[in-house]
């Protein structure tokens, strides 16, 4: 953490603690008299929105930054997929048999969360959206790596808590999906993508878009399970009517196991390039 004991001006912290033991009157009971930054139902209002954009920008970047997080592994994944121990209790028979997949990422995250750990935690440090299903599963196998993990959790009335391995320093929470998603690709080398629902589909075709504008700079992206995603997608017939090129379904590849996605990343045109800058900065 920057040490800011040598500035001039007071800090902000003092001032909030001076006017918390204010006397006690009308003037410094109401409203009004509370210190800006130190006023939620301020900070709260539609006026101030812009700024709590800014806020959930600046937030997890510098935190990351201060902590020496260069880029990161992206794990796009269902919170709905178990563990296999937990298979049973699945709500579709197809869930059941997509814990496999919770396994994989697993398995993947262990062993990138290996490499990272040799370069300090500070490249390919795995990123998840913190919460349950593929998600754990990513941040359980870089504990068991003895590596550090990201969690971009966001406020939502269900299924969407920290898991329990996720670095409590770098575990993030949001309000905004659009920052959060800014947070998950600013640093990103690769993105490998499971199994899953809206949001997972969300994340993976605005990476897919972000890529194929030129937005973002071309990464590996994976797709775990050939059969799943060519079942709920007919990319052929995509390029076929015309509304992607057929060099887009180059943008992608299909993985069926951590080997297969740890060789393809290695495979990679780029592989050993460093980011020169961060997309988005």
């Amino acid at each position: 953490m920057k040490d800011d004991r040598n500035r001039p001006f007071r800090d902000a912290h003092s001032d909030i603690e001076t006017a918390h033991v204010a006397p006690d009157t009308a003037q410094t009971r109401s409203p009004a008299y509370r210190l800006a930054f130190d006023d939620p139902d301020f900070l709260c209002r539609d006026e101030l929105r812009p700024v709590r954009l800014q806020l959930e920008l600046l937030k997890p970047e510098l935190l990351m930054s201060e902590y020496g997080v260069e880029t990161t592994i992206v794990l796009f994944g269902g919170a709905r997929i178990p563990e296999p121990a937990k298979k049973a209790a699945a709500r579709t028979e197809t869930l059941a048999e997509l814990s496999t997949y919770y396994d994989q990422a697993r398995e993947f995250a262990r062993l990138m969360t290996e490499r990272s750990v040799a370069t300090g935690n500070t490249r390919g440090v795995i990123v998840t959206g913190g919460g349950p299903g593929v998600m754990e599963a990513g941040n359980r196998g870089a504990m068991e790596a003895g590596g550090v993990s990201i969690g971009l959790n966001i406020v939502l009335p269900h299924e969407q808590a920290p898991n329990a391995y996720v670095t409590p320093e770098l575990c993030f929470n949001f309000h905004y999906f659009g920052l959060r998603k800014m947070h998950f690709l600013m640093r990103a080398e690769a993105v490998a993508v499971f199994p899953g629902g809206f949001g997972t589909l969300d994340e993976l075709f605005e990476s897919l878009t972000l890529i194929q504008t030129g937005r973002m700079a071309r990464v590996p992206i994976l797709l775990f399970g050939e059969s799943f995603w060519r079942k709920i997608i007919d990319w052929g017939a995509l390029a076929e009517a015309g509304t992607i090129s057929d060099e887009d379904l180059q943008l992608f590849q299909f993985v069926e196991t951590a080997q297969d996605a740890i060789a393809a990343i290695d495979g990679w045109e780029d592989a050993g390039t460093k980011r020169g800058s961060i997309p988005g900065r």
